[in-house]
């Protein structure tokens, strides 16, 4: 059960990673537009330009460099490209989650159902438990036995 709930927690994480992934190519491609009728405010990105700017000329007397480190925008065919696979990604991996938990033990099933099939799993480990144990004292025994035929044949004349 704990490599499925393993199992189930990597497909989560993974997911989490691709959504984050495919929301910053979202913010960074597809920068918002303003509705008619409606100011534009200035995004983050631009605000934080605006404060490290105001923050330099308050600092030093020169003016800061502009930056023209601003990623390329794809076209509108690549971008819809990449919804389209992020769709895709976030359905698929929804479904790998519900097969996941389709497959959980215990569902489906009461819990008194559940306390009795734990009890019966923990019987069986006890005898599979006392069977490994027999299995030990055996090999213990045999190797003391193959010690006393080695150091034997050392004596024979």
């Amino acid at each position: 059960m704990a490599d499925i709930l393993t199992q189930m927690q990597d497909e989560v994480d993974m997911l989490l990673n691709i959504m984050q992934s495919q929301l910053l190519q979202i913010r960074t491609r597809a920068p918002p537009s303003v509705p008619e009728g409606q100011q534009k405010l200035s995004s983050f990105a631009e605000k934080e330009a605006a404060d490290k700017s105001e923050n330099a000329t308050q600092n030093s007397t020169q003016p800061a460099p502009p930056s023209d480190a601003a990623p390329a925008l794809p076209t509108k065919e690549q971008f819809e490209g990449d919804l389209k696979e992020m769709a895709k990604d976030l359905v698929v991996k929804s479904q790998q989650i519900e097969l996941l938990i389709a497959n959980l033990p215990g569902v489906n099933t009461s819990e008194a159902e559940q306390v009795q099939r734990m009890k019966e799993l923990e019987r069986e480990l006890e005898d599979l438990e006392g069977e490994r144990l027999r299995a030990v004292e055996q090999k213990e025994l045999l190797l003391k036995r193959v010690e006393e035929k080695i150091m034997g044949v050392g004596r024979v004349p």
